[in-house]
């Protein structure tokens, strides 16, 4: 069986309202090979590798009613077995697809139409790849073509692979909720490159997005809040609550503003994000020498600001008004007692929503240089074991990418804290915007119980609200997509 040619249909077609791939196939010699023939030795190892076949209704509409195809009479056509295959094979890599088609050509021996849907153009054509090597490999010997996978082959391997490649591609979640709000309201949208770049609508109404940046967001707002020195400048001129804040370009600077500021202090890259090169609760010359090395690998400028107590909060307005606050917490272990340090560290990465980078809601902990001085202060290494309860911080920052959690608090945040971080983002001119800001206690005003902005964030990732680790996930798409079409 071969693929004789491939149509890739990004919109709406002849087949389907959404985008799919056709393929024409050539069966050859297999088209006198229906599944009856080939029988459960073919029938019953496919579905142990893809065992998510026994729910493809087909033209049953029911579970197991491509099974039954394949199983009853003659069987079905191994055109038809690639579809179903190349739609399982998508799901298992966390694409959630179901449509397909396949049809003989009148007139054609052994040649079909087999059409279904996608999601990513790319991992639809690699599914269906994959797809003719495993049905390939199934066949008796005698029929088997010769570019079929060798005897050694492993599928496993291949799939997991697939499956790799598959989440390398795919949107992270604050793209995809984007996408998904629009496809919510009716919006049709289309990925512009391989990576977060989606434009949504057509013509002269189109909007485009990278990431949670968007056609209407300021170049100029941008590059203030990058600039950490000039945001903590006009919020402070504002009334608006920031920390003390000096800009140094050597460590001698550095130690002697943090004697001006007064210890503890943070140091920090003056245009980094993501918690690079920040170094908090500094209390000696010494630290602020090692900590100011790490702020220079990110950046020649380097900011000393006072230390403020509390916990990380992430404020996040859209078009003016806040949509969503979540607390956050640095990556941590939880003493059982019981296990190490590092044992525990896997036992965390175990969480299935942990993965890679962005890839997932949550990412995996890891053991650097920071983990290692976090430990070294406590008097603890990687062969430690922690108390029963006991709270262990490998990082000292709070971001999701570092392996932080977040706790969903929008609904009891105090009414002088939401107006607050509305009022910082309207005044640095973003459309989207998340304000870091740090107290004891969110419920209370910062005007009695303290604490303060330390940075304001264009681009924030909307990850921590639509699926924290605790409390309510929170729409924040919807928000977005309403602003472009309003």
């Amino acid at each position: 069986m071969k693929i004789v040619s491939t149509n890739v249909y990004v919109g709406p077609n002849i087949y389907a309202h959404f985008p799919v791939i056709r393929h024409v196939l050539d069966l050859g010699v297999l088209e006198d090979w229906p599944t009856g023939k080939l029988g459960k030795k073919f029938v019953d190892p496919l579905l142990e590798y893809l065992p998510g076949l026994n729910e493809h209704g087909c033209s049953y509409r029911e579970p197991g009613g491509f099974v039954r195809r394949m199983r009853e009479d003659e069987g079905t056509w191994l055109g038809h077995v690639m579809e179903h295959v190349a739609i399982e094979l998508q799901n298992v890599a966390g694409s959630p697809v179901t449509f397909g088609r396949t049809r003989s050509i009148d007139g054609q021996k052994g040649h079909y139409t087999m059409v279904f849907q996608y999601l990513d153009r790319e991992v639809g054509r690699e599914a269906s790849r994959l797809s003719l090597h495993l049905i390939h490999s199934l066949l008796p010997k005698n029929i088997r073509p010769d570019d079929a996978p060798p005897d050694d082959w492993d599928f496993a391997e291949a799939r997991d692979s697939f499956i790799r490649y598959a989440q390398r591609r795919a949107f992270g979640p604050s793209t995809a909720s984007l996408v998904h709000a629009a496809e919510e309201r009716g919006i049709p949208w289309i990925r512009l490159n391989e990576q977060s770049l989606v434009q949504f609508g057509h013509g002269r109404y189109q909007q485009r997005i990278q990431a949670t940046t968007t056609s209407r967001t300021s170049n100029i707002a941008v590059e203030l809040a990058s600039d950490k020195e000039e945001t903590n400048s006009i919020l402070r001129d504002l009334g608006l609550p920031v920390p003390m804040q000096r800009l140094v370009r050597r460590s001698v600077d550095a130690k002697r503003a943090a004697e001006r500021i007064g210890f503890p202090v943070v140091l920090k890259p003056l245009s980094a994000n993501h918690g690079r090169g920040v170094s908090i609760n500094l209390k000696t010359p010494e630290e602020i020498e090692v900590a100011f090395d790490k702020a220079r690998e990110h950046g020649r400028n380097v900011i000393v600001e006072g230390f403020l107590e509390g916990y990380d909060h992430r404020l996040l307005v859209v078009n003016g008004k806040l949509v969503a606050a979540a607390k956050r917490m640095p990556g941590h272990v939880v003493g059982d007692g019981k296990n190490t340090v590092e044992q525990l560290v896997d036992i965390v990465n175990e969480d299935p929503r942990r993965g890679v980078g962005h890839e997932k809601v949550l990412t995996r902990l890891e053991f650097d240089d920071q983990a290692e001085r976090l430990l070294e202060k406590l008097g603890y290494d990687r062969t430690t074991v922690p108390k029963k309860g006991e709270v262990v911080f490998l990082r000292s920052t709070a971001n999701l990418s570092t392996g932080g959690t977040a706790i969903d608090v929008t609904d009891t945040m105090h009414p002088d804290n939401r107006e607050m971080a509305e009022r910082s983002i309207k005044a640095i001119g973003l459309d989207i915007g998340g304000v870091d800001f740090l107290t004891r206690d969110i419920t209370e005003s910062y005007r009695d119980a303290g604490g303060g902005i330390c940075e304001v964030n264009a681009g924030p990732g909307f990850r921590m609200h639509v699926a924290p680790s605790e409390g309510t996930p929170r729409d924040v798409a919807g928000p977005v997509i309403d602003m472009l079409f309003p």
